[in-house]
């Protein structure tokens, strides 16, 4: 319902955007030709105009997410609990939100470990959602459990190798290879430390508005690309 009312109202304003704009070219054009016939004559105008009102939106939206950024900084940065590649005292973080179901997220999987190499001063945050399958959230829960062995890294690696579909017996199986305590982390997959972080995780993406993963924060700017130059760029900048 409310995805509707929002979309109501953004119609609603766009085609008042149209109108004042064609109202605009009626009153100033010499020519006394009605709206319609301008609107037919020139019906680029009406492209043009929700173009803009949709990058208008966009501009606006990542204004506020960015300013939520900044507000939600220590959560999203300092986080106990999370699971941390890189640099861990790295001064430049980058944070990756993403889901182990997500082919995007896969795709952007050795970008984020080219990044790490290139850079020794980087610290990465991942921030793990389960929204896309079932098998999302046993992954998740596996690779936040292997924090807690020191394992993160291998086991975040492990996972976004396996091949094929992932399912519940991939995600163990990828676990295992990667050197777990396979009882400790079945353990502690279940604990409400772990099932805690994923709970964070998800309230900071609802806070900071990311709309879709791969969906990368640094340097409290959102950056949502799979482009290794335009991370590397983004960290130069950020040096």
């Amino acid at each position: 319902m409310k995805k509707l009312n929002a979309l109501y109202v953004s119609l609603v304003a766009l085609v008042l955007a149209v109108v004042a704009l064609a109202m605009n070219i009626f009153c100033c054009t010499s020519k006394k030709s009605s709206v319609e016939e301008e609107l037919m004559a020139k019906p680029q105008m009406i492209i043009n105009a929700m173009q803009s009102y949709e990058e208008q939106q966009r501009a606006e939206a990542l204004k506020k997410a960015e300013e939520n950024v900044k507000a939600n900084a220590e959560e999203l940065y300092n986080r106990a609990g999370d699971g941390v590649m890189g640099n861990p005292d790295g001064k430049i973080v980058l944070v990756e939100f993403f889901d182990y179901s997500c082919g995007f997220c896969g795709r952007i999987y050795p970008v984020i470990k080219q990044i790490i190499a290139a850079n020794p001063d980087l610290k990465v945050v991942a921030k793990p959602m389960s929204f896309l399958s079932p098998a999302s959230k046993v992954a998740a829960e596996a690779s936040i459990a292997a924090v807690e062995q020191g394992k993160f890294a291998e086991v975040y690696s492990a996972i976004f190798e396996t091949e094929g579909r992932l399912d519940e017996g991939k995600v163990y199986a990828a676990a295992e290879k990667a050197g777990v305590d396979m009882e400790k982390l079945k353990a502690d997959m279940k604990s409400e430390k772990v099932q805690k972080t994923l709970s964070a995780v998800s309230e900071l993406a609802g806070k900071i508005q990311v709309t879709g993963v791969p969906t990368l924060v640094l340097n409290n700017k959102i950056l949502q690309t799979l482009d290794a130059k335009v991370i590397q760029d983004a960290i130069d900048a950020a040096k």
